[in-house]
């Protein structure tokens, strides 16, 4: 018997415990602010933004009813080519504010190019990335010509001095050695996105964030409608632009693309040793840096495309009706003459 009341007193003991224990882990004392856990979590809490959205009505996607039947609204790998009528700009600006993103515009305003500089900003002002903050930075050998143009709030103007050459297609060329240089040393410190654009153009609608995305390239408005056969790329096999007759997605126009900073450096980095490359073994380009973008895009498919409403020549090519808007224009000139001047 000694032995049973000996046996029984510890089995008590150790219920007791193991009671006494658990009671002290699951009572709501063990997980009140004070506790050291919960109260680093209290703590953390404190410091975030109420977030607050917007309510936003707009008419409801419809599944069964395509948004453009005239057009291709996306690439067999699945990249949106952007038209009118394929997005809601509403939507998308509250969606890019989220991001609280920077817009940085690159542009190059090299010998009498200067003179369309104007044009091209005062127009930007009023269509380029309305609402979100942007910074433009103009390539010049001629700052002192840089005209002063009246900003919006939450935009800015940084112009970077340059040198230039003889001829023009070295200007040409050069412009993705600075892209990249400047990239690494400044670009990717200062702003989320950049889009590269030639001067002798002007804003004549809306361009907006629509147009963002990892990478982007806009199709030529003159081979838009073409098969692969007859897009210009370079053809010579010794060329490190060359593209083989029987590839080819589409051909893009060197005159805007772009895409985050990070995607940008990787293709003028890229495009730029390309023409080094072909420069050492004595050979040039068909269309200089376009050949190589177009190259560059063949095997690194860009994730948005834009389609030729952001590039157009109504000039040389009209107004045909698939082009509901023309956004980023041509400006009227003669390139020789500048280039003389």
């Amino acid at each position: 018997k000694p032995k049973c009341y000996s046996l029984l007193a510890i089995i008590l003991l150790t219920m007791l415990i193991l009671v006494f224990f658990s009671s002290g882990l699951l009572s709501p004392r063990s997980q009140t602010p004070g506790s050291p856990e919960v109260g680093a979590r209290v703590k953390e809490l404190d410091h975030l933004q109420v977030v607050t959205l917007s309510r936003m009505v707009y008419p409801q996607p419809k599944v069964l009813t395509p948004c453009r039947k005239d057009v291709l609204v996306v690439t067999p790998w699945l990249a949106p080519i952007i038209w009118e009528g394929t997005f809601n700009i509403g939507i998308l600006n509250e969606q890019f504010r989220l991001q609280n993103a920077t817009i940085g515009l690159t542009v190059f305003a090299i010998k009498k190019y200067v003179v369309f500089l104007k044009l091209f900003l005062e127009t930007a002002e009023k269509h380029f990335m309305v609402g979100h903050r942007v910074t433009y930075y103009v390539f010049t050998d001629r700052p002192a010509d840089v005209p002063r143009v009246a900003l919006g709030a939450g935009r800015r103007l940084v112009v970077l001095t340059v040198g230039t050459y003889a001829r023009w297609q070295d200007v040409s060329m050069r412009r993705m050695q600075a892209i990249s240089d400047f990239s690494e040393r400044r670009f990717r410190h200062e702003v989320d996105y950049l889009v590269c654009a030639d001067v002798d153009m002007q804003f004549d609608d809306h361009v907006g964030v629509e147009i963002l995305s990892p990478l982007f390239g806009t199709l030529h408005p003159g081979f838009y409608g073409s098969s692969r056969e007859a897009f210009t790329y370079e053809r010579r096999p010794r060329s490190q632009a060359y593209i083989s007759r029987d590839e080819g997605d589409f051909y893009y126009m060197g005159a805007f693309f772009g895409g985050s900073v990070q995607e940008v450096t990787r293709l003028s980095k890229a495009c730029h040793q390309a023409m080094m490359v072909d420069q050492a073994n004595g050979i040039e380009a068909v269309w200089h840096d376009e050949s190589h973008l177009n190259k560059y895009l063949l095997y690194h498919k860009p994730t948005k495309v834009l389609s030729p409403e952001y590039m157009w020549d109504k000039q040389l090519l009209g107004w045909p009706a698939v082009m509901k808007k023309l956004r980023y224009v041509a400006v009227p000139k003669n390139h020789q003459e500048i280039r003389n001047r």
